[in-house]
């Protein structure tokens, strides 16, 4: 069945490049299909009066039991290196609850393995 995601834009319009780099992206995360149920992707454009314009991205995760697992956010002057960014945290966290003896999404011991 594939993994969900859900993305909002905030201060801008998106663009068909970014929805294809985000899909491409959630695609990594489909190994992880028995961690997580889905996710949530939102792009924000900055503006403040140092820089010109800015992007935040926040990926939340979810897992099998509905928790919700922010990753961190990143922020660049490229929107897809960005996302690319919060894509690579996320799978680092999930890598991290795999292995034995780490805590899940839902805060509970992973003892298999």
């Amino acid at each position: 069945m594939g993994l969900g995601m859900q993305i909002v834009y905030l201060g801008f319009a998106g663009s068909r490049a970014i929805e294809a780099e985000a899909c491409i992206q959630l695609l990594r995360l489909e190994r992880f299909a028995g961690l997580l149920k889905g996710c949530h992707l939102a792009i924000e454009r900055l503006h403040d009066g140092r820089r010109s314009e800015a992007y935040d991205v926040r990926l939340d995760l979810f897992s099998g039991s509905s928790e919700l697992k922010a990753v961190e956010h990143r922020t660049s002057d490229d929107p897809l290196v960005a996302m690319r960014e919060a894509f690579d945290a996320a799978e680092h966290e999930l890598q991290m609850a795999e292995a034995p003896g780490t805590r899940c999404m839902d805060g509970r011991v992973r003892r298999d393995h």
